[in-house]
């Protein structure tokens, strides 16, 4: 019996209604003791509560109505039964919302009889046929398993393998040619693998055609445009594989893949609405290095350009300062320079500092994190000063709370490393740098531009050996 896990986001307690409009589900489940019922549906990654409902107006053990003024949206929705939160799944369109369901609450699927729904009618259809089919399949899988020695016999069984899931394939594509428009076909179609043609050549040549086929082609049955895939138990996942497994990790590769995941959204306004938002706060909460590029990009793309336009204005405005400030600082940008001020009282620039590279770090005296990193630190500039690096350390402090960053500078020894502050805080580098907490690092090259940014102290030594490691190939390489 599949188990449901749900949030509730309001409930609704409606007694027998019958309405003209809107919707009214009869579900009737034999065997079910409990007097309440809930209605669910999928929205995302989540699924929520839309009514609940208790024993219909003549008293009878598991007879329920749901019903509304409103029509519900499109999707796959859910009896849950209490207490275990057991459900049953049905698909609801926007022209299929009277009917009933009457089942049983062992098997229901199997037990399942619907009336006034044709959708529902092919939906239960087609899950019968699968579990009629699924045993046969797992049996024959289990003799191929046993027989895995025996050539001859393990070629019959694949055989029979194949041919089944063929049956099973041209059922699916029949239901989906026969059935255009439903709710039901929709879901299959969606689910269905995509035609792979043959490709010419072998091992990993002909795995990377199939590989970037598979990426050009992995929306082909998946209409991202049809707002009932929001409320789907499988939507969600599929873009999350898509954007985080399909394509190479890297910023820029992953705006376009999200480009391409939006696009056809926007026929949809609560589809585009929600993908939006959940790719906007993920990589505004992304702790993977470089990512804010990300975020940048999607700000630029739709939220300046008025496409989110939901968005509350206050809120919008903090949103593109939030990428106006994050912007200069991507991966790949030549790092703003500050003046700042050393021990001495004379002044210095980020770009006047001549190295190979340079490690800009900013950290406090009070901080538990810079504390931990210091020993890190240090050790790695005694590794890697002969080797063209320098430290820029930023003491965040101001006014007369500076002589304690010598003073921690002198008990641990560091004086070897380019020591500044900024009294007054007149450079703005709190600002600029977007510094929210210490320490802070960020590596640049000669040219200041930024090679990479918010590591921790004790990854710096990999990280440098990295950088160093690319640069000399592309210094072999002529690049």
């Amino acid at each position: 019996m599949t188990r449901f896990f749900f949030s509730v986001i309001g409930l609704l307690f409606f007694a027998h209604l019958s309405w003209s409009q809107g919707y009214e589900i009869k579900i009737q489940i034999s065997g079910y003791e409990e007097d309440e019922l809930y209605l669910a549906y999928y929205y995302g990654d989540k699924q929520y509560i839309k009514d609940t409902v208790t024993i219909a107006a003549e008293g009878e053990k598991g007879h329920f109505v749901f019903a509304g003024d409103e029509p519900l949206a499109g999707g796959v929705y859910l009896a849950v039964m209490k207490p275990n939160n057991d459900f049953i799944q049905f698909v609801v369109d926007e022209n299929d919302q009277h009917f009933e369901l009457k089942t049983a609450k062992d098997n229901p699927n199997d037990h399942m009889k619907v009336t006034g729904s044709k959708d529902n009618a092919l939906f239960f259809q087609y899950l019968q046929y699968l579990e009629k089919k699924r045993p046969v399949a797992e049996n024959l899988k289990t003799q191929l398993e046993a027989a895995k020695d025996d050539q001859k016999k393990t070629a019959k069984l694949q055989q029979q393998l194949d041919s089944l899931n063929k049956e099973v394939s041209d059922y699916q594509k029949q239901v989906v040619a026969d059935n255009q428009g439903t709710m039901t076909a929709a879901i299959i179609r969606a689910n269905l693998p995509i035609d792979m043609p043959e490709f010419k050549g072998e091992g990993d040549d002909l795995k990377v055609q199939q590989w970037r086929y598979t990426q050009h082609h992995y929306f082909d049955n998946l209409d991202l445009g049809d707002p009932r895939m929001l409320r789907t138990p499988f939507l969600f996942q599929r873009l999350e594989h898509y954007v985080n497994k399909m394509v190479v990790q890297h910023p820029d590769t992953i705006a376009l893949a999200i480009d391409d995941v939006l696009k056809p959204m926007q026929k949809s306004e609560e589809m585009f609405r929600y993908y939006l938002i959940h790719y906007l706060n993920s990589f505004a909460r992304s702790k993977l290095v470089g990512m804010d590029a990300v975020y940048v990009h999607l700000v630029d793309q739709y939220y300046a350009k008025g496409l989110a336009s939901w968005t509350d204005p206050d809120q919008l405005k903090k949103i593109i300062d939030n990428a106006n400030t994050l912007r200069p600082l991507l991966i790949g940008k030549i790092a703003p320079d500050i003046r700042l001020q050393k021990r001495d009282g004379t002044p210095i620039s980020l770009h006047e500092v001549d190295s190979e590279y340079t490690v800009l770090y900013f950290w406090r005296y009070d901080c538990g994190h810079c504390k931990k990193s210091t020993p890190f630190m240090k050790d790695f500039y005694e590794k890697y000063k002969d080797k063209g690096v320098k430290i820029i350390a930023v003491c965040t402090k101001y006014q007369d709370e500076i002589p304690g960053c010598w003073e921690y500078i002198d008990e641990n020894g560091i004086q070897d490393w380019l020591h500044t502050v900024d009294p007054t805080g007149r450079s703005r580098y709190a600002q600029i740098y977007d510094i929210q907490s210490t320490p802070q690092i960020y590596i640049l090259d000669r040219n200041k531009e930024i090679l990479t940014k918010r590591i921790a102290a004790e990854q710096i030594e990999e990280v440098m050996d990295k950088i160093i490691e690319m640069k000399q190939r592309e210094k072999e390489s002529g690049n």
